[in-house]
């Protein structure tokens, strides 16, 4: 995650570039449920409206949390599917917080109302996240069900009103980019404390909907809108949080955009985005899906490191027999062409490894969805190919 609020902080009131650090395991986002009232255009789960079976009962989940909290696990992100479809959620969520992870509920909105916001509230989630993909009839076609915009504004009213820290998660395409003023205008207008843009990764629905992929030139735009809204909230002392997520070139995007506007102060930049790092797949961030798969992240469903039934996570996470997990935790990671030639791969880690494998079947080819020129990365000759490491499949059936 790119958190554009706190870079722009460093504009305001900069403070002392320090040594990268990694937290003391990753954090983890917790598919706990695939059964979803929602049919996305962008769902990297594939999740529908029907049950899935073989999915972790509560016993399980507990052990696993047991195992979680063990391996010194900072955060859960609850997420589905739509994760207040799973019956034991209150319970899940309640003992989360009494383990003290910070817990956070990634859901859809639309089944949050009266009816169980009390429940919601009495959770005391750090953070509960709610998707929305544009106004009104735009994210009623991309969550493909009619009043879906209204049900979850009302979910986030709601929360507000319950001073539950409330997010919108907005995945930019070439269908809805035209719309961000609009939600950052919404997050202004209902009091939101964060919003998240997320870029288009190609992984499930979003790997068949990777066509309408936002085009550089407007993905720049919207940075560049994002930047200077967070930077107006640093000058004014406001704590709302803007971040993006799933293209770490927009750490190297707004190094440049510092050089631009505030050229005394690039080199302090330069310093905390290389303090930050860039991708921390298979690193900082993993993925624990419905049937106890774990993953690098949540874009690699395609690709299974290990059951939960079967080891405990952290004997899994530590496993590097696995060439994509090697591949991921090497530092700095071996990449082709644009990405292993660019001069500040220090920021980015070479960006999103599973777009580069969806588009050329190669994990360490170049990230296609990077936005930025030759120039600004600093190619004036032909790339080169490093020798890597061959990219075996361990594909298995989702069920």
């Amino acid at each position: 995650m790119f958190r554009i609020s706190q870079f722009m902080k460093e504009l305001v009131n900069p403070t002392p570039i320090g040594p990268k650090r990694n937290p003391p395991g990753p954090v983890v986002i917790w598919n706990l449920v695939r059964r979803c009232n929602l049919n996305c255009k962008h769902c990297y789960a594939l999740s529908t409206d029907t049950d899935f079976p073989g999915e972790l009962n509560t016993g399980e989940v507990f052990t696993v949390m047991d195992d979680l909290k063990e391996f010194r696990v900072p955060v859960l992100i609850l997420s589905g599917g739509e994760p207040l479809l799973r019956p034991d959620i209150y319970d899940i969520s309640h003992r989360a917080k009494n383990m003290g992870f910070y817990t956070a509920l990634s859901t859809n909105g639309t089944l949050i109302d009266e009816t169980n916001i009390d429940q919601i509230a009495a959770v005391e989630y750090d953070y509960v996240g709610i998707s929305l993909d544009g106004i009104g009839a735009t994210h009623d076609a991309f969550r493909r069900k009619e009043g879906a915009y209204a049900a979850s504004l009302k979910g986030a009213r709601l929360c507000k009103e319950r001073d539950i820290k409330v997010g919108l998660r907005f995945t930019m395409t070439m269908d809805n980019a035209y719309e961000l003023p609009d939600l950052l205008q919404l997050m202004e207008d209902e009091d939101i404390d964060k919003f998240y843009l997320s870029h288009l990764n190609y992984a499930g629905r979003g790997n068949t909907n990777r066509t309408d992929d936002a085009r550089a030139e407007i993905t720049r735009r919207a940075m560049d809108l994002l930047f200077e809204t967070a930077l107006k909230d640093a000058r004014e002392g406001r704590e709302r949080d803007i971040v993006t997520g799933n293209n770490d070139a927009d750490g190297v995007y707004l190094l440049h955009w510092v050089r631009q506007h505030y050229p005394q102060k690039a080199d302090h930049m330069q310093g905390k985005l290389e303090q930050w790092g860039g991708n921390a797949s298979g690193v900082n961030v993993a993925n624990i899906d419905n049937l106890g798969n774990v993953h690098p992240d949540t874009m690699w469903w395609h690709h299974n490191l290990g059951n939960v039934k079967d080891r405990s996570f952290g004997d899994i996470w530590m496993d590097t027999s696995d060439p994509i997990m090697a591949g991921l935790k090497q530092y700095p990671r071996k990449i082709n062409g644009r990405c292993g030639a660019c001069e500040h791969f220090a920021i980015c880690n070479g960006n999103t490894r599973v777009r580069a494998l969806q588009v050329t079947d190669d994990p360490w080819a170049e990230d296609p969805a990077c936005y930025l020129s030759d120039a600004e990365i600093g190619i004036d000759t032909p790339t080169t190919r490093v020798e890597t490491t061959p990219y075996r499949s361990k594909h298995h059936a989702v069920a």
